[in-house]
């Protein structure tokens, strides 16, 4: 297929933290506040005079002093930023807020802090507890959290008007540029589909680390593209996979999927699209902000959910995925000491195979993944059993 206009723009703007995108908008006065999970939600965020940006460590190498302050046995993502950090990867950064959620990756954020790795003026850190149930009480907590944790002292620091229209606004582009990724998604239903797996993961992974405004005309454009791209006429996958787990805070996975011959036709994993690019719906005669966190906790498939209604909803969310984006199987992958996904992987991939009868490839990663030769080798394995599994006459 015809490269996409915007895909090596893209690709070069994910080699960096701060960006050329980040720059220019920084530039204009905007507010950069540092993002290590989904759990805050992202419209708190992106206020009128300020933008998030999802914390990543491009290009890591070594680990050694984000080890020592860490151990190594501590998650190899938080200790990966935490190195980014000691390099000064993140000095352009306002702020960092983030939840209580992971305690890994509380404690970089709490080195990022006590070590003064961030010098921006007025520079601040903010911690909130999160719901570990999806109920009305955790969600009357959450509430209360995001107010005192997240909008007040963005309007104390930052003059960032907090009101309830304000909220609105912030939702209405967050769902304009949500629809976006979800059109272009849909075009993976496709029996010969005319994106890959991995360009859409790198046009998602991009709009959690620029800023919305930058990100809405690409968006619009490439969809535009796409409704007159010629696909190949023979796709170069034997597999079509659902790929689910931790973190994806580099599309080379995708790519190395993709190359050992699975197509990743839906991705359920934070910084993908499911759940995270889902529109917002806001309730008449409820306020904003409450609103914003009902959706972000009922909509929520982290593993840190631990109610057994939740659990189950999680099962059914891949399935659902598989059926509609017509997968074959489904990839299950963790990023190494993730305590979360730890125990989620092995028994949710346990649950997909035995209950619901889907081929599952079950991963413990590396956080750097491009160049591993053994992740390749497992991908081509699961696919060839895929080819052995798949009825007689079945046409892919």
């Amino acid at each position: 297929m015809k490269d996409l206009v915007h895909i090596y723009e893209l690709e070069k703007l994910l080699q960096e933290n701060h960006n050329d995108a980040v720059r220019v908008w920084q530039d204009k006065g905007q507010r950069v506040i540092g993002s290590v999970c989904a759990m805050i939600p992202e419209p708190l965020l992106n206020l009128e005079g300020c933008f998030s940006v999802r914390l990543r460590a491009p290009r890591t190498g070594s680990m050694e002093m984000g080890t020592y302050y860490m151990t190594s046995i501590m998650c190899e993502c938080a200790r990966a930023l935490l190195e980014r950090a000691i390099e000064g990867g993140y000095g352009f950064l306002d702020c960092i807020i983030a939840p209580d959620a992971c305690a890994q990756m509380n404690r970089c954020v709490e080195n990022i802090d006590k070590l003064r790795l961030c010098r921006q003026e007025h520079f601040f850190v903010t911690y909130a507890d999160v719901p570990m149930k999806s109920d009305e009480t955790a969600l009357r907590h959450y509430v209360r959290q995001m107010r005192q944790y997240v909008l007040e002292p963005l309007a104390e620091k930052f003059g960032v008007d907090i009101s309830d229209g304000a909220l609105r606004r912030s939702v209405e582009r967050q769902n304009r540029l949500n629809g976006l990724i979800m059109e272009i998604g849909a075009y993976r239903r496709e029996e010969r589909p005319r994106i890959t797996g991995y360009e859409f993961a790198v046009l998602c992974l991009s709009t959690f680390v620029t800023p919305k405004e930058y990100m809405m005309p690409i968006l619009e454009e490439t969809l535009a593209e796409l409704k007159t791209r010629e696909p190949d006429a023979k796709t170069p996958w034997r597999a079509r996979v659902v790929m689910a787990g931790s973190e994806i805070d580099d599309p080379d996975l995708i790519r190395l999927t993709e190359e050992a011959g699975a197509y990743v036709a839906a991705d359920c994993y934070c910084l993908g699209s499911y759940p995270e690019r889902t529109p917002i719906t806001l309730r008449d005669g409820e306020d904003a902000l409450t609103g914003i966190c009902r959706h972000y906790m009922e909509q929520g498939q982290c593993p840190r959910f631990m109610n057994t209604e939740k659990i189950q909803e999680r099962y059914r969310y891949v399935d659902n995925l598989v059926r509609e984006y017509h997968a074959d199987g489904i990839i299950y992958q963790q990023i190494k000491f993730c305590d979360y996904w730890g125990y989620e992987r092995a028994h949710a991939a346990e649950v997909m195979r035995t209950q619901y009868g889907y081929p599952v490839l079950s991963v413990d990663r590396p956080y750097v993944t491009g160049g591993s030769g053994q992740l390749r080798t497992r991908v081509q394995a699961f696919v060839e059993s895929i080819g052995i599994k798949k009825p007689a006459g079945r046409k892919d």
